[in-house]
């Protein structure tokens, strides 16, 4: 069948969960879980995030921080949700869950997203910075400093996910990753939604958070050039303070990525691509049925294959 684009964006995304899929449609979102027992469990919900509503959601180079934040947030939360199919039943209570009650899930998602955030900007922001500074009585060039710098943080990002691959339950969840991203794959090329032409799709992809991620550290190598001050402490507060710019400028790019399919394009997307070989892993045929479980739960395919391509209703 002949179909009208190459490549059509779908708008849909998500993440893997652990022994399951989330995907995201607007302001709808569902999480697929294949349950112990073999069942597959979907749940449906509405996120409107931290600024609903407002415009700065909309404005080019803000949106990214915004959506940035509601990714931090949303993720904590289906997790959180994946996980409790997965919990010791006879897992007491504790105090501090009585006395916070139907509270303890959203103050646990946000001392964890606190812990998170505190944990990534040391590792890959201040200690990058630290073990540079060993190097400035050798090196004078400021901005040769800052290439050697972000070239630390870039390797401390690889070893770090490199090292985690190892551990089974991230083994399957980067499966789950990888049955995301082919579905999305499978959608965006044009094919209906099935276990087998799902397994036939790429899992690379180019919105993909592991490729943001890359972008930051690039766009981060960039903007730490141009900070010429010599106070170590004031290096450190600006290198703080520009995470939301580097988060801001990264999603632009990502969000280009993902709406455009030329050369251009595709060579700037590479090495991020590149990096997925580490953070998606190749799934079953029952890990792609959970991924279009969820998709199916929050996106129209059969529309957006009727619009975009060339279907109509007796296609399917």
């Amino acid at each position: 069948m002949a179909r009208k684009r190459k490549l059509c964006n779908s708008g849909i995304g998500g993440q893997a969960v652990l022994e399951g899929v989330m995907m995201k449609n607007k302001e709808r979102y569902a999480v697929a879980v294949r349950k112990p027992d073999g069942e597959i469990d979907v749940e449906v919900q509405e996120y409107h995030g931290v600024l609903h509503g407002s415009k700065l959601t909309e404005l080019p180079f803000v949106r990214g921080i915004f959506n940035f934040i509601d990714s931090l947030i949303l993720g904590i939360r289906t997790l959180d949700h994946s996980a409790s199919f997965y919990e010791d039943e006879d897992a007491k209570e504790t105090k501090l869950d009585k006395a916070l009650g139907d509270k303890s899930a959203k103050v646990f998602s946000a001392f964890t997203i606190i812990i998170s955030v505190m944990i990534a900007v040391g590792l890959f922001i201040l200690l990058p910075y630290y073990l540079s500074t060993f190097l400035e009585v050798y090196i004078r060039n400021y901005s040769l400093l800052a290439i050697i710098e972000g070239g630390i943080r870039l390797l401390i990002f690889l070893i770090y996910i490199s090292v985690i691959a190892l551990m089974k339950d991230i083994r399957r969840l980067y499966r789950y990753h990888g049955a995301e991203h082919k579905c999305i794959n499978c959608l965006e090329r044009g094919h209906t939604l099935d276990v087998s032409n799902v397994m036939r799709s790429s899992r690379f992809h180019k919105r993909c958070g592991t490729s943001f991620l890359l972008f930051v550290m690039i766009v981060s190598i960039i903007l730490f050039m141009f900070i010429r001050v010599d106070n170590p402490l004031m290096k450190i507060v600006l290198r703080l303070l520009l995470i939301p710019v580097i988060a801001g400028i990264s999603y632009e790019f990502i969000r280009l990525a993902g709406k455009t399919d030329n050369v251009i394009v595709n060579l700037i997307s590479a090495p991020g691509l590149l990096l997925q070989r580490i953070t998606t892993k190749e799934p079953d045929e029952e890990m792609v049925e959970v991924a279009i479980k969820s998709v199916e739960a929050v996106f129209d395919w059969k529309a957006f294959l009727i619009e975009n391509f060339d279907f109509d209703e007796d296609s399917f």
